[in-house]
């Protein structure tokens, strides 16, 4: 049969769709898909290990792992998903990926917590304020957060070694829409390399490394939730990302401060690192 009918008839099963959105998204991953086959021509062997791969891919993943979203990442695909949805208005802080280490359940903690519950970390402090386009203060938003140690592990990846929720909680900003919260900064990391992910890698001859950061997603009534990261200026690999997620406008001082005041207030030893930043929300339309 030739190659062109075999992608004709394929496509021309989906007429009975009754879904005009399914039909148009499956016409594109048929159209495409055929054609990296009649460009690529795999041999049997070289498909059946793309099936096992993705089939590994699915099997590594668990309500504390998503290899698929870390295939996603390093695939550059989350990233261009983020360009093509997330067109904000200018001066609305700009989005980034997800990642494969949010865990939901997060603890609902007060202003000024600690989050690191061995604090073996550098000492940090985070605050800042959730504010609408117009610069008005957004009380009652949701400012989720979660980070990688300072050994460059999130909790879920050893279990046995790091407490349960260390480093993730949930704030709501107060009447000024302000949060804050204590915490260890942030390191490098490479994402996850003992997976089907890692071997792609490995293979690729790409290094596996993320730059150091924080995570936030960030909520509130009438606007369009946020999820981002704030990185660590002066770290190498903000310009080579395993996962390609660095906006210039997310690149952060972690500054060192030796405000014995305000060390006091939380609780900290000086000298510790500060991050001060204002989120800025889209209003939903």
């Amino acid at each position: 049969m030739d190659n062109h009918k075999i992608t004709e008839d394929a496509l021309s099963r989906l007429n009975n769709c009754d879904d005009p959105r399914l039909k148009e998204v499956m016409t594109s991953v048929i159209t495409h898909l055929h054609g990296v086959v009649k460009e690529v021509e795999p041999t049997d062997e070289e498909w059946r290990q793309a099936i096992d791969f993705l089939t590994q891919v699915g099997h590594w993943c668990d309500d504390r792992r998503q290899e698929f979203i870390l295939l996603s990442d390093t695939l550059g695909v989350t990233m261009l998903v983020d360009t093509v949805t997330q067109r904000k208005p200018k001066g609305v802080t700009e989005s980034t990926v997800l990642g494969p280490f949010h865990v939901q359940g997060a603890p609902k903690l007060p202003f000024g917590t600690n989050i690191s519950k061995d604090q073996t970390g550098e000492p940090t402090l985070v605050t800042g304020r959730v504010l609408s386009q117009n610069k008005l203060p957004i009380a009652g938003a949701t400012v989720d957060v979660w980070q990688a140690s300072a050994q460059g592990l999130y909790d879920v990846q050893e279990p046995e070694r790091f407490p349960d929720m260390n480093l993730r909680a949930v704030f709501h900003t107060d009447k000024n829409g302000r949060f804050g919260f204590c915490t260890e900064k942030p390191a490098s990391y490479p994402v996850p390399t003992d997976g089907p992910v890692g071997t792609m890698l490995k293979a690729l001859g790409r290094h596996a490394w993320r730059p150091a950061h924080l995570h936030f997603m960030i909520s509130a009534e009438q606007h369009i939730s946020l999820t981002t990261h704030l990185f660590v200026k002066g770290d190498p690999y903000l310009e080579s990302d395993a996962v390609q997620a660095v906006k210039d406008s997310l690149i952060v001082d972690f500054s060192l401060s030796h405000d014995n005041a305000e060390a006091d207030q939380f609780r900290l030893p000086t000298p510790y690192y500060k991050v001060q930043e204002d989120f800025v929300l889209a209003t939903a339309n």
